[in-house]
């Protein structure tokens, strides 16, 4: 794997062009060069970071990324217990407004080259999900989508959905709240088959659970909620491979924080083992992998992390920084 962080992301700026009405509390917007140009291309299941005032910078799947080369179009959901992303996304932010936005990158790729593939989505994690199946639809793979939502009202795309073939829609409030019957779909698909979901974390769990059989390279996860607990035990030594410097990691901080705080300019962005940013290969060492990035063939490799919220088991850790 090669080293996709020793330069920070470079963000563009870009002007809110639209906002659309997508479902109950959920908005599509988008954005475009102030000149309308080009934007850098970006694969299905591609995220942007969103640069907010005060600091903030949120993370979002791109619906489409082939329809028109001049848009990126996201789908945000007011959240509850939002942190200051989605309520300022649907309080404040206006039709041409500008917006740092971070340049496309995947954590989620697509392999267009599977003999099958099963595509689940929860809630708003149809964004990414639905990028996919319309690349598989253009391509005329064969796959199959699967998308769960607690009622129609709450569910983006539905109606494009609907006139899609290969999908089908599980409401819960018509299933007397049941959830989507994860295991089996897998245990129903192709034993080649290639499985892909976005969604809340109990679906995720469940995934995961569905697919433990399943051999590593065909599962594949996007995850837009931390894990619970960083890896802030500290007592290990951290060197950056690339000038030598030593820093210890002392209980209670992260490796970036640590990093950080001695004037080291390392990248990151969401500093919650989502969005990838801060991913340095590891040349030494075990690493205490903490993200919801990774995949789980990466994470038994030993040869990445990310050191906004993973540390190391051993004594000592040397990262290609």
């Amino acid at each position: 794997m090669s080293d996709r962080t020793t330069q920070p992301n470079p963000t563009l700026t870009l002007r809110v062009a639209a906002i659309r009405y997508a479902a109950t509390e959920t908005n599509l917007y988008e954005l475009r060069r102030p000149d309308n140009s080009t934007l850098p291309a970006a694969e299905p299941g591609a995220h942007i970071d969103v640069h907010l005032p005060g600091g903030i910078v949120r993370q979002y799947s791109l619906v489409t990324t082939d329809l028109d080369p001049s848009v990126y179009t996201i789908a945000i959901k007011r959240e509850r217990t939002s942190r200051g992303g989605s309520s300022f996304m649907h309080d404040r932010l206006r039709v041409g407004q500008l917006l740092e936005i971070g340049t496309p990158r995947n954590n989620f790729p697509l392999n267009e080259r599977a003999p099958h593939t099963v595509l689940i989505a929860g809630g708003i994690g149809v964004t990414a999900i639905w990028a996919m199946a319309q690349r598989l639809k253009k391509l005329g793979r064969e796959f199959e989508m699967h998308y769960a939502c607690r009622t129609r009202a709450v569910a983006t795309f539905l109606e494009e959905i609907e006139h899609l073939e290969q999908a089908r829609i599980h409401v819960d409030q018509h299933c007397a709240g049941r959830p989507l019957d994860i295991g089996t779909i897998v245990s129903n698909a192709p034993k080649n088959a290639h499985f892909y979901c976005c969604g809340p974390l109990p679906m995720l769990n469940a995934f995961e659970a569905a697919t433990a059989a399943v051999p590593a390279d065909q599962v594949h996860v996007e995850c837009f909620a931390p894990k619970p607990l960083a890896a802030l035990d500290g007592g290990y030594i951290v060197q950056l491979n690339k000038t030598g410097q030593e820093f210890a990691v002392p209980q209670g901080k992260a490796i970036l924080q640590v990093l950080r705080e001695a004037g080291v300019s390392a990248p990151y962005s969401c500093e919650e083992g989502i969005c990838g940013a801060c991913q340095v290969n590891v040349l030494f060492g075990v690493p205490d992998h903490r993200d919801s990035a990774l995949s789980a063939s990466e994470r038994e490799s030993g040869k990445t992390m990310l050191i906004c919220c993973s540390g190391s088991k051993s004594e000592r850790i040397v990262i290609d920084f």
